[in-house]
């Protein structure tokens, strides 16, 4: 499944340099699916949204840290947990349970994203 931010987050910034597809982002700010991915041109992610991978889309949350699900691979492939979750000082990196995948998906997403 992938990793959500919940609310308690503070805002600190520990998550988003961890991030080895950068599915994280600041809060209120757009996110690209390019933005540490291979994704180029007109891509179609594993939610079903279709998007120009260099084009600004809207954030997830306006308050705090958040998650881009559909570039988020738990670290699987990178590290043996998700980095976003080992650094967080409050614990608010937590499984979505909205968004369970299975190993093979979550490294299947991340061939997809980084041209594998």
């Amino acid at each position: 499944m992938a990793i959500k931010i919940t609310d308690e987050c503070i805002n600190c910034g520990a998550c988003e340099p961890e991030c080895p597809n950068n599915a994280i982002y600041e809060g209120a700010v757009d996110w690209k699916a390019s933005d540490g991915t291979s994704l180029k041109g007109l891509v179609t992610l594993k939610s079903g949204l279709t998007v120009d991978a260099d084009a600004p889309q809207e954030p997830v949350s306006d308050d705090v840290y958040f998650i881009v699900t559909d570039k988020c691979t738990e670290c699987m492939g990178f590290h043996e947990e998700p980095q976003c979750a080992a650094v967080c000082p409050v614990d608010c990196c937590i499984p979505d349970d909205d968004n369970v995948e299975s190993e093979e998906s979550l490294l299947a997403k991340k061939a997809f994203l980084h041209d594998e």
